[in-house]
């Protein structure tokens, strides 16, 4: 039902983010012709006029070829692929403003990492929802804008069903800096980018703590355990969690100081209570959200998950975070990898 899959001529990147401009710029080099919609009618004027996004990229030049609109209609008419990069709260409300100029057989790829609180869906789920008629791809993995703007090397991963799809899009967005690997494991690759954001900001607390090399790693390693653990409990391959969407995006927001979600983290664990993390950041940072909806789904599914438990209890009831690490210490659970193949006799 989701039509023949063309190649990529044309396409669309729907929001002025740093990463959905990254992503149109590459598509630009790379001689598609693309159009990127945004609210922000001076920023666009700023990426035809000067070939800058003056708001999240303001040091990198643009592909002259890279065209931006106010006009949601004319961005996505005629797209052979519509790139969705708004925040994971105004999907829903975005990609329904623009589902019946959908045609059958236009794919949407979504590059949000986040969760639709209500049921617990993933991006792709909402798109799948709104667009029965399309396919549904998701790009995840280690990807901090800033750095592939300078062109540092970097990877990523598409995750799709329909393998036509999935190549066409990895020789669209694939160049001299940025590879594209793939899976078929969408709801895994989606939900390795959400769930990280929670263990970046543990990530902040251990920091902030002082804590050190050991105790880093072991919280990282520990996560992606709690990480893969969730998910094969969501109908996920907890093997998808060794690769770049899990491991790699784990371990970028871990140990980047950059990161929102992070230095929520940080802020709790130097003392600092909630509100006053937010609004030293002026948003919410992803994480904080996606902590209270994962929390509430491993109490109701019975998953073991001693860190999201304890941030849980760090961010909302002023638990001691030095308590939290120590209780990682004891506890039923201590086999070390739980996925292992069996074991073969010899």
């Amino acid at each position: 039902h989701q039509g023949d899959v063309v190649s990529i001529k044309r396409a669309a990147v729907i929001g002025g983010g740093s990463f959905g401009t990254v992503i149109a710029n590459i598509l630009a080099d790379n001689g598609v012709e693309i159009l990127q919609w945004m609210r922000n009618e001076s920023v666009a004027e700023s990426i035809n006029q000067e070939h800058v996004n003056p708001d999240y990229l303001p040091d990198t030049k643009l592909n002259p070829s890279l065209r931006a609109t106010t006009d949601l209609q004319e961005a996505v008419k005629g797209a052979d692929v519509i790139f969705v990069s708004v925040p994971s709260k105004f999907v829903r409300q975005v990609v329904s403003s623009f589902v019946d100029d959908l045609k059958p057989g236009q794919a949407l790829v979504s590059t949000t990492k986040g969760i639709e609180p209500d049921r617990f869906l993933l991006m792709s789920q909402v798109l799948e929802e709104l667009c029965p008629n399309n396919p549904v791809a998701v790009i995840s993995g280690p990807n901090l804008a800033k750095e592939i703007a300078k062109r540092e090397l970097a990877a990523t991963v598409i995750a799709c069903t329909n393998s036509d799809l999935r190549r066409n899009l990895q020789e669209s967005l694939s160049c001299s800096y940025f590879r594209v690997y793939a899976s078929d494991d969408l709801y895994g690759v989606e939900l390795g980018g959400a769930l990280k954001n929670i263990y970046a900001i543990v990530s902040g607390f251990i920091a902030a703590l002082g804590m050190g090399e050991n105790t880093k790693s072991m919280i990282i390693t520990r996560s992606l355990a709690e990480m893969s653990r969730f998910a094969e409990a969501m109908g996920a391959n907890p093997l998808t969690f060794l690769g770049l969407a899990g491991v790699g995006d784990l371990v970028v927001t871990c140990m980047s100081p950059l990161s929102r979600n992070y230095r929520v983290g940080y802020a709790i664990g130097s003392g600092q209570s909630l509100e006053e993390s937010v609004d030293e950041l002026g948003e919410v940072a992803e994480g904080v959200n996606t902590l209270r909806y994962v929390r509430e789904k491993a109490l109701e599914l019975d998953i073991y998950m001693p860190l999201v438990m304890g941030a849980y209890e760090i961010l909302f009831n002023h638990a001691d975070p030095k308590d939290v690490a120590k209780g990682l210490m004891t506890g039923a659970f201590a086999s070390d990898v739980e996925f292992a193949l069996p074991s073969h006799k010899i």
